[in-house]
């Protein structure tokens, strides 16, 4: 494995898929000679998981046409596609001004998707469905956005710019949210800095973002002129988005006076170097990424290597693996207490979710006779083990929660 020196070298290499996937590596490794602290593999469990994946999968997907995993599935939660009808209201948008326009809408939405909690709910006035989780998060971020809250322009509602999240305070960010206290929200502060530092970051980086007016949706300019012949490689959307997004995730780790964002350290990924025991996940980083996929495919552009982003390290893939006993706890502690997201305990968890998932996708797709390149592993999430996980937690504890307790603070989960 390469060594790094060099703060440059080291920090461009941390924010690569290839590097998630290297320290995620290490740290199964480990649980292959039985050296971790906190958690036991049984690889026998691996293809009992893989059935039960592919029923969810069968029961969800029957002709297996299966979409990506990203934040647009949500956008449809109780079988109301709403942003199909926000869309067929802005027919005469063109290609790319629509492009911009979801860029700001999925990018907001993305960084409000931290876990929710088991107690908040969502009232769509629209409809009168109640939501929670992912599901409530998304419909309340798509609410907040079409109503213009996320504009700095009332003649452009339907945008998110600098001005308005550097206007943005816990309380609107709360009353938009239905927040009170018999419907707490958890971490509603963390998420409100976030899109405050959301605003920082679009003003400071006028090159991914545009002058004078910065907004989100400017990403979008800065990806197509990225693009060759049509086509752009999936990293390319992940880079963008650390390197635009990076600066506004609360303080964790640095590197040279840099914020690595969602990076966590372990003990088995000692290598000796300026990258000794940092274990790269930029979950909410890649969520993103995949999500920015469908608005550069329907803007034109081709997305190629889809399977190079990883697994989402996160509580429904990786409570999956607990559930069906592919992990298994070694002391009471690791099921017994709440972990923040720092913690060996989770760290160790989510690196072990992204090794394992590549596992099972391969599992999977042997099963249905299927290649990479026709399940992809962005579907494999979606049909697939995000589902699964879901559906398994639903069985096993009220309320759905994940197996392990997280102390979040908005911004991880």
């Amino acid at each position: 494995m390469a060594k790094f020196e060099s703060p440059a070298a080291a920090l461009a290499w941390l924010r690569t898929p290839a590097a998630i996937r290297a320290r995620a590596g290490l740290v199964l490794a480990a649980a292959k000679r039985d050296e971790l602290k906190h958690f036991a593999l049984d690889p026998a469990q691996l293809d009992p998981a893989a059935d039960y994946v592919i029923e969810t999968i069968r029961s969800n997907y029957p002709d297996l046409r299966i979409p990506y995993h990203s934040r647009w599935r949500h956008f449809a939660a109780g079988g109301r596609d709403r942003w199909a009808a926000l869309a067929a209201e802005l027919r005469d948008v063109g290609p790319d001004e629509l492009a911009r326009i979801r860029f700001d809408l999925v990018v907001v939405s993305v960084l409000l998707d931290a876990g929710a909690g088991d107690a908040w709910r969502y009232a769509e006035a629209a409809s009168g469905a109640v939501l929670a989780r992912s599901e409530g998060l998304a419909v309340a971020s798509f609410d907040l956005f079409q109503a213009g809250t996320l504009s700095g322009r009332p003649d452009q509602p339907l945008r998110a710019d600098a001005a308005a999240l550097l206007a943005l305070d816990e309380r609107t960010l709360g009353r938009a949210f239905q927040v009170t206290d018999k419907n707490p929200l958890v971490g509603l502060a963390g998420r409100c800095e976030l899109l405050n530092r959301l605003g920082r970051a679009l003003t400071a980086k006028p090159g991914l973002f545009g002058a004078g007016a910065p907004r989100i949706g400017g990403l979008f300019d800065h990806l197509a002129g990225q693009a060759s012949d049509g086509r752009l490689p999936s990293p390319a959307i992940l880079a963008a988005v650390l390197e635009g997004f990076g600066d506004i995730w609360p303080g964790r780790i640095a590197l040279a006076g840099v914020n690595l964002g969602d990076v966590g350290r372990h003990p088995t990924a000692a290598t000796g170097d300026l990258t000794s025991e940092l274990v790269p996940f930029h979950k909410l980083s890649q969520w993103l990424a995949y999500s920015l996929i469908e608005p550069l495919e329907d803007a034109g552009l081709g997305v190629t290597g889809l399977d190079q982003l990883t697994a989402l390290a996160e509580y429904r893939n990786g409570g999956l693996l607990i559930d069906l006993g592919v992990l298994r706890p070694k002391h009471d502690a690791v099921l017994g207490e709440a972990h923040p997201g720092a913690s060996e305990v989770v760290v160790e968890w989510r690196a072990l979710t992204v090794a394992l998932i590549d596992r099972l996708a391969e599992r999977i797709r042997v099963k249905l006779g299927l290649t990479a390149a026709e399940l992809p592993l962005a579907k494999v999430l979606e049909g697939g083990t995000w589902a699964a996980g879901r559906r398994i937690a639903r069985e096993l504890r009220s309320g759905g929660g994940p197996p392990l307790q997280l102390a979040s603070d908005g911004t991880l989960f």
